[in-house]
């Protein structure tokens, strides 16, 4: 059985992994991994409008993975229109890419929970070594821990190539519109985004953690006194 030193720094490790999973799950269910100003380009070259006048014609923008909202301002007042990716929305986007940060999502989550159970494996019975080093005794944990930050970095750098390369908040903004054309004027990323960045760190101190706890602990020896029998102690 591990000792307490260990056990303790596994429980650390199997609520970090725990940890991950969650804020991965919220991640994906709420819509704000980017929120943005877009312009009405069509209603400024309609009225010819001075910078000055150009705040009324500046509407908000966020999106998700799934769903998001956005407020058009093109001189009639703001008019919100809630959209979701999937089905149509998809189509014109990089379909490849969004579905790959996704599926990279989900293998991150599956990952964790199979971090987390050898966690607690290890905290339960020393399971058997398989190498030598620091990764010996908890191997499996080690290779789910570094795979699942590795996909959840990824998955991030998707994301921010299907924004940066492939235009993807003017692809959003500008879908299904007919009559105003929509420009990007300011766009960052939102809680959604950096909740996922902070799993991925998550991933990076269980393994840090995990390392800690193979860190040997100095035994302590209690000095056993000699028994000292003299003369006295016979006789009786």
């Amino acid at each position: 059985m591990p000792g307490w030193f260990k056990k303790a720094w596994y429980g650390l490790a199997s609520f970090l992994s725990f940890s991950s999973f969650v804020l991965i799950i919220v991640a994906l269910a709420v819509p704000h991994w980017l929120s943005g100003k877009i312009l009405c380009q069509t209603g400024v070259d309609l009225v010819n409008a001075t910078d000055s006048e150009l705040v009324n014609f500046i509407g908000d923008i966020y999106y998700g993975l799934f769903r998001g909202c956005k407020v058009r301002q093109c001189g009639l007042g703001g008019r919100q229109s809630r959209f979701t990716i999937f089905p149509h929305l998809v189509k014109e986007l990089n379909a490849g890419l969004h579905v790959t940060v996704l599926l990279l999502l989900l293998l991150a989550l599956a990952l964790a929970l199979v971090s987390m159970g050898f966690a607690i494996l290890n905290m339960i019975q020393v399971p058997c070594r398989a190498i030598n080093g620091p990764g010996g005794i908890c191997l499996w944990n080690v290779l789910a821990g570094k795979c699942s930050r590795g996909v959840v970095a990824l998955a991030i750098m998707s994301f921010m190539a299907a924004v940066k390369f492939h235009s993807l908040t003017e692809r959003i903004a500008n879908f299904q519109e007919k009559l105003f054309q929509f420009v990007v004027v300011e766009e960052q990323y939102d809680e959604s985004f950096w909740i996922c960045v902070a799993s991925a760190t998550a991933h990076a101190a269980n393994l840090v953690v995990v390392a800690i706890s193979q860190i040997p602990l100095p035994e302590i020896k209690t000095k056993i006194e000699e028994a000292t029998v003299t003369a006295e102690d016979i006789l009786y």
